[in-house]
Parts: C-alpha cells; sequence; structure tokens
C-alpha cells in the first residue's frame, strides 16, 4: 500500500489530527527493572500513586484535539485490559488501544508494523512516546514548534552532565534555529550534551518513507552484525540469510533512524528545561517518584497528603492506607493501596507498594518496600542519596558497584531490629540478620 498522503487542506477545520503512540515495551526487556518487574510489568508499575504509563497518557490528554492512543509493545492483551479499562473512564475524550507485536520488533520495527492503525483517519502527525521516561512531557510546546517551522520531526531533548551524556543519543543542533545536524546514538566520545529524551512526534508522510528506505537499505547491503574495530577485527561477522529476515524487522528510531532524518532540513529539537530521567533499573523508581510528587506538588494536586508536622510534602498516602498519626512521612513518599504504617515510623524518599506493613519505630529511607512485605519494629531498611542530576542508581562501595535504593521484592519480610542498607532482594525472602551491600537470592 502506498503511503504517500497527497497533501491536503487541514481536516476538520484549522486544527490537523493528530494521534498519540506509547512504546510500552515487552517481558524480555525491562529485566533491569527486575526485581519489581518478576511481578508487575514495568509500564503498570506505580510512581506517584500512578502507573509510569498513566502519567503520559495524563500529557497526551492535554494537547487538544488528540482522540486516539495505540500504545505499541509485545506483553500479552491481557496485561492492559484492566489498566485500559480505567484509564478510558477517567480520560473518556481518548479511545485507547494495545497493538500486540508477535515479537521485539524495536521502536521504529513496531511503528511500521501497525502503521495501518496509525494512520487510519488520516492523521497529519503523531506523538511517540517512550514509556520508561519520566518528565513533565511538554507536548503542546513540541507541537508549536513543530508548526511554527514547518517541521517533519521534533525530538524532546535536555542537558545533562558531559559524563553522562555518552550513555543516551546526543544531540548537535544549531542554537538560533533549533535544527537538529547530527544525532548519534551512545558515542564513544563527547560531542554534545544535549540528549534525546525519548519523546518525538512525527509528522505521517516523512516518518513511513523513512523508515521504508531504512528497511530498504538494510536488505540491499550483507549487514555486520558486530561492527569492526582495531580490537574485534577477528569477530566482526557478517550476518547468514537467514537470520537476516528475522533481523530486518527489527528497527531501532534511535540508531536506525535519527540520524538519517537529521539530513533532512526539517528535523528540530525543542530543549526542555524541566525534569527528566530514565525509569530503567527498579531504584530508579524512587526518583521518578520524587520528581512526579514534586511536579503534582507544584500544580495543587488535591491527590496529596496535607502537610503537617508529620507530614513533610510532597507525600502520597491511597486513601485505603492506614498511617499512624505519629509516624513522620516524607519528603517525596508514596504509599499504596492498604498499607499499615505503625507509630512512631519514619518514612522518607521511599515507595511503599500496597498491602505492606510497617511496624512501629522502624525506619524507610530511600527504598521501595515490595507488595505484601513487612518490615519489623525498630528496623531500618536504607539506601545512598544520590545527587539530584544523577543518572544512575548504583554507587562504588568498598570498591564494589552496589544498588543506592534499596529494594525489597513481593513478601519479603524484614525482623525487628534489623538493619538493611543497599541490598536488592528477591521475592520471598525473610531478612533474620544485618545485612549491606548484598543482592539477597
Amino acid at each position: 500500500m502506498s503511503l504517500q498522503i497527497p497533501h491536503r487542506e487541514k481536516a476538520n477545520g484549522a486544527h490537523a489530527s493528530t494521534k498519540a503512540v506509547i512504546l510500552v515495551g515487552g517481558p524480555s526487556r525491562g529485566t533491569r527493572f527486575r526485581p519489581l518487574s518478576l511481578d508487575l510489568p514495568k509500564p503498570l508499575f506505580e510512581v506517584a500513586g500512578h502507573p509510569i504509563v498513566w502519567h503520559c497518557l495524563t500529557a497526551i490528554a492535554k494537547v487538544p484535539h488528540i482522540q486516539e492512543v495505540c500504545m505499541i509493545g509485545y506483553y500479552d492483551e491481557s496485561v492492559f485490559r484492566e489498566f485500559i479499562k480505567d484509564a478510558s473512564k477517567e480520560f473518556p475524550q481518548i479511545k485507547i488501544i494495545y497493538l500486540r507485536e508477535y515479537q521485539a520488533l524495536g521502536t521504529a520495527g513496531g511503528l511500521y508494523h501497525f502503521r495501518d492503525a496509525i494512520l487510519k483517519g488520516r492523521p497529519e502527525r503523531f506523538f511517540v512516546l517512550n514509556a520508561d521516561v519520566c518528565c513533565s512531557f511538554p507536548l503542546n510546546d513540541m507541537l508549536h514548534l513543530f508548526e511554527s517551522k514547518d517541521a517533519e520531526a521534533v525530538i524532546l531533548g535536555t542537558r545533562v552532565s558531559e559524563d553522562a551524556a555518552t550513555n543516551f543519543g546526543c544531540i548537535v543542533s544549531d542554537a538560533h534555529t533549533r535544527r537538529v545536524l547530527h544525532y548519534v546514538e551512545k558515542p564513544e566520545s563527547h560531542i554534545s550534551n544535549l540528549i534525546n529524551c525519548g519523546v518525538y512526534l512525527f509528522s505521517t508522510e516523512c516518518i513511513f518513507p523513512s523508515i521504508r528506505s531504512a528497511i530498504k537499505k538494510r536488505t540491499e547491503r550483507p549487514r555486520l552484525v558486530s561492527y569492526p574495530s582495531s580490537e574485534n577485527l577477528e569477530s566482526s561477522f557478517f550476518q547468514d540469510d537467514d537470520d537476516e529476515e528475522k533481523k530486518n524487522e527489527v528497527l531501532r528510531l534511535e540508531q536506525d533512524i535519527l540520524s538519517d532524518l537529521a539530513d533532512s532540513k526539517q528535523f528540530f529539537v525543542y530543549e526542555t528545561k524541566d525534569f527528566w530521567r530514565q525509569i530503567k533499573t527498579a531504584g530508579s523508581a524512587v526518583p521518578a517518584n520524587a520528581l512526579y510528587l514534586q511536579k503534582a506538588w507544584q500544580t495543587g494536586s488535591k491527590e496529596l497528603a496535607k502537610p503537617s508536622a508529620n507530614i513533610l510534602p510532597p507525600v502520597f498516602i491511597h486513601p485505603t492506607a492506614h498511617v499512624d498519626p505519629t509516624a513522620k512521612l516524607g519528603p517525596n513518599v508514596s504509599i499504596g493501596p492498604r498499607v499499615v504504617v505503625g507509630a512512631g515510623a519514619r518514612i522518607k524518599e521511599a515507595i511503599v507498594l500496597e498491602d505492606s506493613e510497617i511496624k512501629h519505630d522502624a525506619c524507610v529511607l530511600y527504598s521501595i518496600i515490595g507488595w505484601n512485605s513487612r518490615v519489623g519494629a525498630w528496623a531500618r531498611v536504607e539506601g545512598t542519596p544520590t545527587p539530584v542530576n544523577s543518572h544512575t542508581t548504583s554507587i562504588i562501595k568498598n570498591g564494589v558497584k552496589v544498588q543506592s535504593i534499596t529494594i525489597l521484592g513481593k513478601e519479603c519480610g524484614v525482623g525487628d531490629e534489623i538493619r538493611v542498607q543497599n541490598c536488592v532482594c528477591l521475592p520471598f525472602k525473610e531478612l533474620k540478620r544485618d545485612v549491606a551491600n548484598e543482592v539477597i537470592m
């Protein structure tokens, strides 16, 4: 089918129609989010009282004239059924559909595979959001830039420290016109500290032909699987043909499409000065929780607990949770459904998931307490504070890399007066002795 859409008068009067796509990934991805993703897919993990992907939807709902959102991933359909049902009630103006990939197709492969569903209703452009990104999603600002520049693509960018930049896709842009001149995914040397935030706005008539030409390029030349460099000249090899078919499908926006788009002259970057954070490891849910809570606090959200002597805002307490009035909570704490927090407990910079119990006088800092877990009386469960602008949740202790956030998986128990520091604890473990800097299997 031809994808060239004839240039036409803008649909429904003045505004062109816009759609949004949320890329949610699948079960073989998100392994770094274990032990939390063992029981729940990462996009449905709750930060600041809502699933990660709900924060994406809230931002999309603020863009006028978006009537449909496609979630693309390769989780089973049943995984998102409940969420979509609830979200459809909360955002009645938006139709939410889930499109399941038969295998991991990559960020661009998924878009191309479901191009008919995305093009249905003839949208002129569509947003693409990666679900594992935590930010304020300034979609309307991106749309404004897109229209004022008559762009083919707009990417959301943010500034990070120079040493962090090489872990991300780096953007070289014209400071005056904001045009993207050059894009490199995870460069080996420093080229720019402006990085890709994983949020895009594409014109439909530009992006699909770009992906198609990338597929074409790939089929026309044998593809080096590992690129030869002086170190691995011997080990670089060409791909066998039977693998070739499979690999042609996997196409990533970042590696395969964006650097070519930078040659197009109509690719722009909108630089956000607001917060941005990736949610990759399980520990990164704690800074993401803090950022979303702070945003809710600044915008006067009614969901947050009222500040008092024992509530240092921002704090989210689920209506079904029971928190003793002498317990001190905050800042940056989320308390899930049916959680019980005992007298004199202290919780800060932490997420306590549903049905857990924090007994009297326990202390929980920089940690995630898994579903149905118990923290004993006078116990301490703690991680290490990380700098606000840091993009990693691991630290070096005594020459060993450890998680700075302590994580208890589902149904863990910490005995009375036990101290747990910088540990990741897999589900169903009972901790009866003090532990530090360990992964408890």
